[in-house]
C-alpha cells in the first residue's frame, strides 16, 4: 500500500500527472466558468467567475476545452457518458445553447416537460403538468389563476428569489418577442388571446393578442433568465434538451467589476449589456450620459466584488442581491 502511495505521489507531482488529474476534474467534477452577459442580473452578474459541478445531472460528454470538441463518441445518445437526473424546476442550470453547442449559457429552468406556459408583459404563468391538484396543493390561491379551462401558477419563482426582475432596459421582452414574430423570425412562443388575463392587449395582423404560448416537450427543459426583460433565452430558441445540459453553478471564486462605461452605457450593437441601473447606482445624481459619471465609474471598474467571493450559489440566490 505505501508503495502505492508514493507511486500515486510521483504521478501526480509529475507534469503529466498533474495534466491528467487537472483535466479529469474539468471533465468529470468541477469547472470554471464567467458569466458574461447581464441575463441573470441580480442573481448573478457579469464578471463572476464560478465553479460548476459536472455531476449534478450525469456525466457530460467530455469535451477538450476551450476548443470545445468532443473527446468521445455520444455512445448513449443522450450527451451523457453516464445517465442522471433531469434539472428540476427552480435550478440555475449550465447548458450549451442549442444554436450552437460550443458557447455555455446559464439560465433558471422553470418549466420541464409536458408544463405549459403563458407570457405576458411582466408575467410568467405556468400550467404544471401534474395538474390542477398538484397546484392547488403546493401553490397559494393568490398566486393560481382560471385560465383556458385550467389552472395557472403567476411568476411562481418570484417571492422566493429575489433577484428575478421585470425591469427593461428599453424594450420589455414582451415587445421584442411581437417585433421578431411580425417580422418572420422563427421564436419558441406562439401570439394568443387570452381571455381573463389581466394584462396588456395588442394588435397584430387584425388578431387581438396579450400572450405568448408554448408547452414543453418530453425531457427538455425552458430555461428564462432572471433579468426577465433583457435574457436571450427559451422564450426566443426553445427548450433545451437534456444532451445540453452540463451541470449546475456551486461557488463565486471571483467577482469582479470590468465592464467599459461605453457598454455599460449602450450595450453592444443590439443594445445587449447596457446596465443604466448599475451606472445610476455608482453615480448617484450625476447624468448617466455625462464625463463626470464617466470618471465615477472608471474609478470603481476593476473592483472585486468581496461580498460575493466564496458564496454558494444555492444560498446567494436566496437572499437580496449583493451589487
Amino acid at each position: 500500500m505505501k508503495n502505492f502511495l508514493n507511486t500515486l505521489y510521483r504521478f501526480s507531482s509529475s507534469w503529466t500527472g498533474t495534466i491528467i488529474i487537472v483535466l479529469f476534474l474539468i471533465f468529470f467534477v468541477a469547472q470554471s466558468f464567467v458569466i458574461p452577459s447581464g441575463s441573470m442580473k441580480r442573481t448573478q452578474l457579469i464578471g463572476d467567475f464560478l465553479f460548476a459541478k459536472k455531476f449534478s445531472y450525469g456525466i457530460p460528454t467530455p469535451h477538450l476545452p476551450w476548443l470545445e470538441i468532443p473527446l468521445l463518441p455520444d455512445f448513449n445518445g443522450n450527451g451523457h457518458l453516464i445517465e442522471g437526473p433531469r434539472p428540476k424546476r427552480e435550478d440555475i442550470v449550465i447548458f450549451r445553447y442549442p444554436k450552437n453547442p460550443k458557447v455555455h449559457y446559464v439560465k433558471r429552468c422553470v418549466a420541464v416537460g409536458g408544463d405549459e406556459l403563458l407570457y405576458a408583459d411582466k408575467k410568467l404563468l405556468i400550467h404544471f403538468h401534474e395538474g390542477d391538484d398538484f397546484i392547488k396543493a403546493n401553490y397559494p390561491k393568490e398566486k393560481i389563476k382560471q385560465l383556458r379551462g385550467k389552472l395557472w401558477v403567476e411568476n411562481p419563482y418570484m417571492d422566493k428569489y429575489p433577484g428575478i426582475q421585470y425591469v427593461p432596459e428599453g424594450h420589455t421582452i414582451f415587445e421584442v418577442l411581437l417585433q421578431y414574430y411580425a417580422y418572420n423570425k422563427k421564436i419558441d412562443v406562439v401570439p394568443v388571446m387570452v381571455e381573463g388575463l389581466n394584462a396588456p392587449a395588442y394588435t397584430m395582423d387584425s388578431k387581438t393578442i396579450n400572450a405568448l404560448y408554448t408547452k414543453v416537450e418530453d425531457d427538455h427543459f425552458y430555461m428564462i433568465g432572471d433579468n426577465r426583460d433583457n435574457s436571450n433565452d427559451s422564450r426566443f430558441w426553445g427548450s433545451v434538451p437534456y444532451s445540453l445540459i452540463v451541470g449546475k453553478p456551486w461557488l463565486i471564486y471571483m467577482s469582479l467589476e470590468h465592464r467599459s462605461y461605453e457598454r455599460v452605457l449602450n450595450g453592444d450593437k443590439y443594445g445587449g449589456g447596457r446596465d443604466h441601473a448599475g451606472l445610476k447606482r455608482v453615480c448617484g445624481d450625476i447624468a448617466i450620459d455625462s464625463k463626470a459619471c464617466e470618471k465615477l465609474w472608471d474609478r470603481q471598474r476593476f473592483s472585486v466584488r468581496w461580498g460575493r467571493v466564496g458564496r454558494r450559489i444555492e444560498s446567494i440566490q436566496l437572499e437580496e442581491p449583493i451589487q
